[in-house]
């Protein structure tokens, strides 16, 4: 499906010579609005707000007018682009980059992505925006069409942040961890809402509930697209009570990691918020070790289900393989129910 080109960017001739027409800002940047006009002259605060306001829209059009500079389409090695220096995604999915893989190689690629020579490295380049696409083009092997432009830090993110709003939305967590980032990088808050597209209340929260949850936490749960605010802060609440190192070894199992992200968020509400059991109605209660201490099973049965706690250090390995071998496992058993009753 063909996509309109954000960047303003064509292969097609120049436009004739003649007056120039003046400049207007066909795409503006996410997070500045221009205030409605009022026939009243407002007062006290509201005007000092309004001239905020008001600073914020020239700043915005004046980094608008610097990225719609024209220049041209050019194909690069992928080999020679790096990565943003800020990551803004927690992976690309896997499904949503085969579709692409598909849609370039029917199509080609229709939006060249935005680079900027590095910073750092000669003849190399670093990507703005437009990851997806890139690893979408390694994988077919071809070049990338891509306008090379210099961009400060500030505009890299800015653009960044406002070509994810108006293409593929982030997650919430996605986007809370790109403001964290940008914070630690010593972005201001203003550029980090223009880059983002919300509002100074939206962003503080954003930032609270990363300060609140541990990142690897995050990293092992996924970008959970179906989840929101309200959901993640009701896990950051319940977390002082937690032992992250317990919900990481729950996430870092086989079966798990096959689960989506969305489903590995309520596996670990469900492990913060299940009431524990009550042992003393518990019909047996069994234990198995190792010979050599690596892994421990508690086994218990209440008469209606039967548990298997995996605890040490192969305690998380040993239980994805018997998730991954569970259909061996019960052909075993129906098996040795037959050799018993000779059936």
């Amino acid at each position: 499906m063909a996509r309109k080109n954000l960047i303003e960017v064509s292969d097609g001739p120049a436009p004739a010579t003649g007056a120039p027409e003046p400049f207007t800002v066909s795409r503006p940047i996410a997070g500045f609005v221009p205030p409605a006009t009022r026939s009243a002259v407002p007062v006290g605060g509201i005007t000092k707000t309004l001239g905020n306001i008001t600073q914020k829209v020239e700043r915005a059009q004046d980094l608008e007018r610097q990225l719609a500079e024209g220049h041209m389409v050019v194909e690069i090695d992928p080999a020679l682009v790096d990565g943003s220096f800020v990551s803004d995604r927690l992976g690309i999915d896997a499904l949503e980059l085969a579709q692409l893989v598909d849609q370039i190689r029917d199509h080609g690629q229709q939006v060249p992505i935005l680079v900027r020579p590095h910073p750092v490295s000669k003849g190399r380049y670093q990507v703005a925006y437009g990851h997806r696409r890139l690893a979408a083009i390694r994988e077919l092997g071809l070049k990338v069409r891509a306008v090379v432009r210099d961009l400060s830090d500030e505009q890299l993110v800015v653009s960044q942040g406002q070509e994810n709003n108006a293409r593929t939305n982030l997650s919430y967590i996605e986007r809370a961890l790109f403001a964290v980032r940008l914070e630690e990088r010593s972005f201001s808050r203003d550029v980090i809402m223009s880059a983002l597209g919300v509002d100074k209340a939206a962003l503080s929260k954003m930032i609270s509930v990363v300060r609140q949850i541990p990142v690897e936490l995050v990293e092992a749960i996924g970008a959970a697209p179906e989840v929101g605010r309200r959901r993640w802060m009701e896990l950051a609440d319940l977390l002082p009570k937690a032992k992250v190192q317990d919900l990481l070894a729950i996430l870092s199992q086989g079966a798990m990691k096959a689960q989506s992200s969305d489903q590995r968020f309520q596996a670990v509400v469900d492990a913060l918020t299940s009431k524990p059991e009550n042992k003393t109605k518990a019909g047996s209660f069994e234990t198995w070790a190792a010979e050599d201490k690596s892994v421990r099973v508690v086994a218990t049965s209440n008469g209606k289900g039967y548990t298997l706690a995996l605890k040490d250090k192969d305690a998380a390995r040993f239980g994805g393989w018997i998730s991954a071998n569970l259909e061996e496992l019960y052909g075993a058993f129906r098996k040795s129910e037959k050799t018993e009753t000779g059936a």
